[in-house]
């Protein structure tokens, strides 16, 4: 059993700091959405921030679009040109993502430095990369509401989801410690 642990005590070693990171980042965004009341911003401020910048890059890129409080649930609605297109849930805001992307590069951490810059820059494009995806989204189903499964369900999600992975692999090739180490 000692000859197995070390073997594997880099892969233990990731999982664990993995399971840590990703367990104390969650508790803490639940904790933060348990606060949040929506007095001020509904439904959280994350959510209401995200379909805010959507608004304003839709009306950018010369759509007439406004968010309003969805009435029957937490979310807020896009509505483009008079017509609703889709909603902004909580899910939409890109958080759980970025925990998920903050937890693997702390669990295949570089030098202090190096892993602090990369997960505030990686969070910065994954946020960004949602933003756009959202606003792509919208006018999508805007323009294509029948496609609405394939572009919601399928494309999107393969989008961002391809966007932290890559970040990823260019981690672990070019800054991770624990390959270098390995090598």
């Amino acid at each position: 059993m000692r000859e197995l642990l070390t073997k594997y005590k880099l892969v233990i070693r990731f999982i664990i700091t993995f399971l840590l990171v990703y367990g104390v980042l969650t508790i803490g965004y639940n904790v933060y959405l348990k606060l949040s009341d929506g007095s001020k911003y509904y439904p959280d401020y994350m959510t209401n921030l995200v379909a805010r910048q959507t608004n304003s890059l839709l009306n950018t890129i010369g759509y007439e679009a406004k968010i309003l409080p969805h009435p029957d649930e937490a979310s807020m609605k896009i509505i483009i040109n008079g017509k609703f297109v889709a909603r902004v849930i909580e899910g939409c805001n890109a958080v759980s993502i970025i925990i998920l992307f903050l937890s693997f590069i702390v669990a295949f951490a570089g030098k202090f430095k190096s892993t602090f810059f990369y997960c505030f820059a990686g969070s910065i494009i994954v946020y960004a990369f949602n933003l756009i995806r959202i606003v792509i989204l919208s006018a999508g189903l805007y323009h294509y509401p029948w496609r609405k499964e394939v572009l919601h369900n399928v494309i999107f999600p393969m989008l961002i989801y391809g966007t932290v992975f890559l970040l990823w692999m260019f981690w672990v090739n070019r800054f991770s410690k624990n390959i270098k180490a390995n090598a």
